[in-house]
C-alpha cells in the first residue's frame, strides 16, 4: 500500500475528505515538486488539481492519483465533494494558513474542520519509512559523507567558518545534492559552544575545534550529520569533551530500539553527560526524526513520552558547549528496528586532528 493509499484508508478518521496544499505534503503524497496544486483525498480516490504551468510534469509524474488542470478551484473542489456526497473537509492543521481556512469556509460547500486530527494523520504516515524511501536518505548522506571526507583536505589555519560553509556547500550541490537540507553550520574556537551559531568571517586557529553540521538531499529526502574536528593539537580538557560526548553517543546507539521512547533514549545519553559534570551544558534534545522535513517526528528528548516505531528514524546528536570557550557535537541517524538500529552514517567520529 502506498502512503497515499493509507492516507485515503484512513481519511476518515478526520473528514469525509481532506485537503493538502502546503508543499513538503503534496510532494510527499504525490511524488512531484511543485510551487503549487490542491491534492484532494477521499477514501475511494485522491486527485491532483493542478495548473497550467505543471499540467505536463503532472501527468507523467503523478499516478497515484487522477490529475486535472486547475480552472475555477473552488468551483473544482465543490464539483468533486459533490460527485463523493461529502459533507465534511479537513484541512492540515499544521501548514493551513489563516487565509487559506477563510476562503475553504466560505467557498466549500461542505463543513470544514481545523482540528488536529488530519495533521496527526499525516504525522504517523510519513514517521515510517518504506525501504524505497530508506534507500534515499541514505543516497543523500553519502552525498554528504563525501562532502566531510573532501573537507578534512580543505579546512586549515587560516580559513574562515565562510569558506569552510560555501565550500562544503558547493562540493554536496557539484556531486549530487538536489539542494541542501539545511543552511549549513560551520563554526570555528570559541563559536564552536553556539549550538546553532552562524558562520563568520573567524578564521580557524591553530588548537581550535571546528564544528561542521550539514545535509544534503536527495529526491526530495534528507540526510543530516554533525562532525566536531580539530585543527592542530587539541588541550586535554578539548580531548576530554569529545570522549564524554562520543560515549554519551556510542551509549545511545547501542540502546536505541522500536518501543522504547524519545525520553527513554535522550536520558541514556543525558545521563553520561551529566555524571561528567557538564549536565547543564547539555541544552537540546537528543534527536529527531528525519524525512521529506529536516526535523520530523519522532523526537527524543527529555519531554517526549512518544514511541519510537520500527522503521522510523532518529537522529542521535549529543553536545557539550562551554560557553566562550569551545563545543562538541556528535551526530549520526539511524534507521530504528525491532532489535536495535542500523546507523546510516558512516563516516569516522574519533577524533580527527587535522
Amino acid at each position: 500500500m502506498t502512503d497515499l493509499e493509507k492516507l485515503c484508508s484512513r481519511v476518515t478518521e478526520a473528514a469525509d475528505c481532506a485537503v493538502i496544499t502546503d508543499d513538503v505534503n503534496r510532494r510527499y503524497f504525490t511524488a512531484m515538486k511543485s510551487s503549487a496544486g490542491t491534492l484532494l483525498v477521499f477514501p475511494e480516490k485522491a486527485y491532483f488539481i493542478i495548473d497550467f504551468r505543471y499540467i505536463e510534469k503532472a501527468k507523467k509524474t503523478v499516478t497515484a492519483c487522477e490529475v486535472i488542470l486547475q480552472d475555477k478551484l473552488y468551483e473544482q473542489i465543490n464539483s468533486l465533494i459533490e460527485k463523493h456526497g461529502a459533507k465534511t473537509v479537513s484541512v492540515n492543521a499544521d501548514t493551513c494558513t489563516l487565509s487559506e481556512l477563510i476562503a475553504y469556509q466560505q467557498k466549500l460547500n461542505a463543513e470544514v474542520i481545523a482540528d488536529t486530527k488530519l495533521a496527526e494523520i499525516i504525522r504517523e504516515i510519513r514517521t515510517v519509512k518504506s525501504q524505497e524511501q530508506i534507500d534515499k536518505i541514505i543516497k543523500a548522506q553519502r552525498i554528504a559523507e563525501k562532502g566531510f571526507a573532501h573537507m578534512l583536505d580543505f579546512i586549515n589555519v587560516g580559513r574562515t567558518e565562510k569558506e569552510i560553509q560555501l565550500e562544503l556547500d558547493y562540493y554536496m550541490l557539484k556531486n549530487g545534492a538536489e539542494a541542501l537540507s539545511f543552511d549549513t553550520i560551520a563554526l570555528s574556537g570559541s563559536n564552536t559552544s553556539l549550538p546553532h551559531g552562524v558562520p563568520s568571517d573567524k578564521k580557524v586557529e591553530s588548537g581550535e575545534f571546528v564544528l561542521m553540521d550539514f545535509g544534503a538531499t536527495y529526491d526530495g529526502w534528507h540526510s543530516d550529520m554533525t562532525r566536531t574536528v580539530c585543527v592542530g593539537k587539541p588541550s586535554d580538557k578539548m580531548k576530554s569533551v569529545y570522549e564524554t560526548v562520543l560515549n554519551a553517543q556510542l551509549s545511545a546507539l547501542d540502546a536505541v530500539k522500536a518501543g522504547m521512547s524519545g525520553k527513554e533514549l535522550d536520558k541514556i545519553a543525558r545521563d553520561i553527560i551529566t555524571e561528567a559534570g557538564y549536565g547543564d551544558n547539555f541544552g537540546h534534545s537528543l534527536g529527531h526524526g528525519v524525512g521529506v522535513e529536516i526535523h520530523e517526528s519522532p523526537y527524543a528528548s527529555p519531554s517526549r513520552e512518544d514511541i519510537l516505531p520500527e522503521n522510523s528514524i532518529v537522529t542521535v546528536e549529543p553536545g557539550i558547549y562551554l560557553e566562550g570557550k569551545f563545543g562538541v557535537r556528535i551526530e549520526d541517524f539511524v534507521v530504528v528496528t525491532e532489535n536495535g538500529c542500523i546507523n546510516m552514517t558512516k563516516a569516522p567520529k574519533e577524533l580527527i586532528c587535522l
